[in-house]
């Protein structure tokens, strides 16, 4: 049906081409890039049946983009590289009209600071261009978008109050990790929180607000109050929401450990000298932390990532809460990978799987719950991430 451009070899990537390479009708060529093209080769291969070709990219980059994409030819350029490179992969996507889709929204490099204006900013170009820009499609954001659209579409006539709710129950024996590229990980976990109530976004201390929230099949877990891109892209989509909350769960040993690496300076994103040279505090420490890539063999437990929702249908007040709860085990089995990176992965191969059958496809830039859910609903029950749905239940929230 079309061929894809995969810029990204991590957990995440590796998920993707998995999944891609497993639906020729759709995908019928491949290609997997990154800066280091050994990691390209190392997933291909573990794939096999030479579904996956590879190339070598600095995603910074733009003349190096475009090159490759003018070479390789197409219709969708899939970011699953790091945040702070969604722009340069945009500028090229738009120098050779390739649609474009990612999972996360894009951060300054030098700063901390989540924002989708850059890349809504994109709006006209891509319009004028006659191409496709789909953002933020992993689990969330991107599940959590579509699960909140899809209530929208058929459980509500007026959404008020959401709680989206991220457990990892998981356990992957290391005494500390994360889930996902440390750089990004560490600034958004210990950035000051935000939501939305009322009309404007009220800001709190990092970790200051959190409640017990008991999770299916997991029990309860404490759950703490962060700032997520969704809701900025939520509250301007869905404009009667009232107030808009993100909640992730930490373990005390974790929290132990972000608050250490804060203090002793590990987390700092401004370079400082080191025998003459500069160096990132928080790059060197991603260099010596478990790489994200590597936990999938030793994780067990469970993820369970839903939306907890509150709103008016037929003039009454009615509560929903739908969700996926996913094995890091099952996961593991499947790509090599752990929970986190298949549940972004997925989404993200599905995405571009709505892309390429026409359903997702209009000029202009767009977040994923700004198209229709019902096609997207549905593949995910297909390729590993169903979804329970719960009606009128008590969603432990205060309001």
């Amino acid at each position: 049906m079309g061929k894809v451009l995969i810029i990204g070899a991590g957990g995440v990537g590796t998920v993707v081409a998995h999944k891609m390479a497993a639906l020729p009708e759709v995908f019928s060529e491949i290609m997997l890039a990154s800066r280091t093209k050994a990691k390209c080769d190392e997933i291909a291969n573990k794939i096999g049946g030479n579904r996956i070709q590879t190339a070598q990219v600095d995603a910074e980059n733009v003349p190096q983009l475009v090159e490759l994409i003018r070479n390789f030819k197409p219709d969708l350029v899939v970011n699953v590289a790091l945040p702070y490179q969604d722009l340069p992969i945009m500028d090229a996507c738009l120098e050779t009209e390739t649609s474009y889709l990612d999972t996360a929204n894009y951060e300054p490099k030098d700063e901390a600071k989540f924002e989708y204006k850059w890349q809504w900013a994109y709006q006209n170009r891509f319009k004028e261009a006659g191409i496709t820009a789909i953002l933020g499609c992993g689990f969330d954001p991107g599940v959590t978008s579509i699960y909140t659209a899809y209530a929208a579409k058929h459980h509500f006539d007026e959404i008020n109050y959401l709680d989206i709710v991220d457990c990892n129950a998981g356990d992957h024996g290391k005494a500390f990790a994360t889930n996902f590229n440390p750089e990004i990980n560490i600034r958004e976990v210990t950035q000051r929180g935000k939501y939305w109530k009322d009309g404007k976004w009220v800001e709190t201390e990092p970790h200051e607000i959190h409640k017990p929230l008991n999770y299916p099949e997991i029990g309860p877990k404490e759950s703490y109050l962060i700032y997520h891109e969704e809701l900025e892209s939520l509250v301007k989509n869905f404009p009667t929401i009232k107030q808009a909350r993100f909640w992730m769960t930490f373990g005390q040993e974790y929290l132990t450990h972000l608050r250490v690496i804060q203090n002793i300076g590990m987390a700092g994103i401004e370079p400082v000298m080191y025998e003459g040279r500069e160096i990132v505090p928080i790059q060197f420490l991603k260099a010596v932390l478990p790489n994200p890539g590597d936990l999938g063999e030793n994780y067990k437990g469970w993820t369970s990532i839903g939306c907890r929702i509150k709103g008016l249908k037929d003039g009454k007040e009615k509560t929903y809460y739908v969700y996926n709860n996913c094995s890091h085990e099952v996961a593991y089995q499947e790509t090599g990978t752990q929970g986190v990176s298949y549940t972004t992965g997925v989404p993200a191969m599905i995405g571009a799987m709505m892309y390429m059958k026409g359903l997702w496809k209009k000029p202009g830039v767009f977040n994923v719950e700004e198209f229709d859910p019902d096609p997207f609903m549905a593949e995910l029950n297909i390729h590993g991430l169903p979804w329970n749905e719960v009606h009128n239940t008590n969603l432990e929230m205060e309001y």
